[in-house]
């Protein structure tokens, strides 16, 4: 078996994982437990390395004598424009987003767009300008790119592809596997924002102030932390699965246990009303302009004061902490006094959410 050739057979020849569905449903991409499944049944062991293992937004790559950060995503968000963004920003946005996660200061970006014949050109161009004023904003440069188009029907008017390089300066050491307990959980500001202002939309649900995604580049946020104290443990936006499923990868990927506190979580009376309505639970709904940051005690009220101090950050809150008791769950205590146990999102409440 030490032939690659045979080797390379026996991998070919492995039968399929045994999995809950036959075919790929929606709540695959949802960020939740079907994810995860999928990532750790089907893609993960035939790509296993030690760059790919930790599971965080990014790879941290060293090359010679430099760490950079490495991180691609697609989005396929549906309607192509919503209030306070459209699909062109928020791709420039979350590949950012994605590299600050790493602790990195973004670099160069590259671009990759999947047409449908029948796009209004005056769309394009308007997604391509978002886009150039995102990388604008956040200090990146867009240096390569891809473009293809497919028959009418065959896609879904268009699904971009952001990849991104950033430098880790020295001495940071950003993994979701470094949550300790003690740790203090802070979050960026008010949750569920970004998933509610696409679902009113889609409902045309109008609320007495319009609910407006949160998507921004948080690469500055980032580096105001760092500046008020280099000792961060953990990052992470939490996209996909809202804040729930961010905390519980998390809390999977070190071995501790998650407490929150529900009085302190930041949502806004808009946001509750619409969730009500639609019968979302905020805490499993996409995010795109906020981030969770794990730090020591010590360290916590200096880091919210920069959190607040920051044009994206004033609505910082510190939600929880990481404790010793029930590793690798998150539970919360709740406004009446009890506690919940808080799982991942096991199916798909929002689809084509970003």
């Amino acid at each position: 078996m030490n032939d690659p050739a045979s080797l390379a057979a026996a991998l070919t020849s492995c039968p399929l994982p045994i999995m809950d569905h036959k075919e790929v449903v929606l709540p695959h991409g949802a960020g939740g437990k079907l994810s995860q499944r999928l990532i750790q049944n089907i893609i993960l062991p035939q790509f296993r390395n030690e760059f790919l293992q930790p599971l965080h937004d990014g790879a941290v790559l060293s090359i010679h004598g430099a760490r950079l950060a490495f991180s691609t995503d697609s989005y396929v968000v549906n309607p192509l424009f919503f209030p306070g963004g459209d699909i062109g920003d928020l791709a420039v946005n979350g590949t950012v987003n994605d590299l600050a996660m790493c602790g990195a200061q973004p670099l160069y970006l590259s671009a990759a767009f999947i047409i449908e014949e029948g796009l209004p050109m005056d769309d394009l161009w308007r997604i391509v300008q978002s886009m150039r004023r995102a990388a604008d904003r956040a200090g990146i440069a867009l240096v390569t790119g891809d473009t293809k188009v497919v028959d009418r029907g065959k896609g879904d008017k268009i699904f971009i592809n952001t990849s991104g390089i950033g430098f880790i300066p020295e001495g940071r050491a950003i993994q979701p596997g470094r949550a300790a307990v003690g740790d203090k959980i802070l979050i960026s500001g008010q949750i569920a924002v970004h998933g509610i202002a696409i679902m009113s939309v889609r409902e045309g649900l109008e609320f007495e102030s319009e609910i407006a995604s949160d998507t921004a580049p948080l690469n500055s946020l980032v580096e105001a932390l760092f500046a008020a104290s280099n000792n961060i443990h953990v990052l992470r936006d939490p996209t996909r699965g809202g804040a729930t499923s961010a905390l519980s990868e998390i809390a999977e990927a070190a071995q501790v246990g998650i407490r929150l506190d529900e009085s302190s979580l930041p949502i806004s009376e808009e946001v509750k009303g619409a969730c009500e309505i639609l019968g979302l639970d905020p805490l499993y709904v996409a995010n795109e302009g906020k981030l969770l940051a794990f730090v020591p005690a010590s360290d916590a009220d200096a880091i919210l004061a920069a959190m607040r101090a920051h044009p994206l950050g004033r609505g910082a809150a510190i939600i929880g902490e990481v404790v010793a008791e029930h590793p690798r769950f998150v539970t919360m205590k709740t406004r009446v006094g009890g506690t919940r146990v808080v799982e991942m999102l096991s199916g798909e409440q929002l689809p084509r959410i970003c």
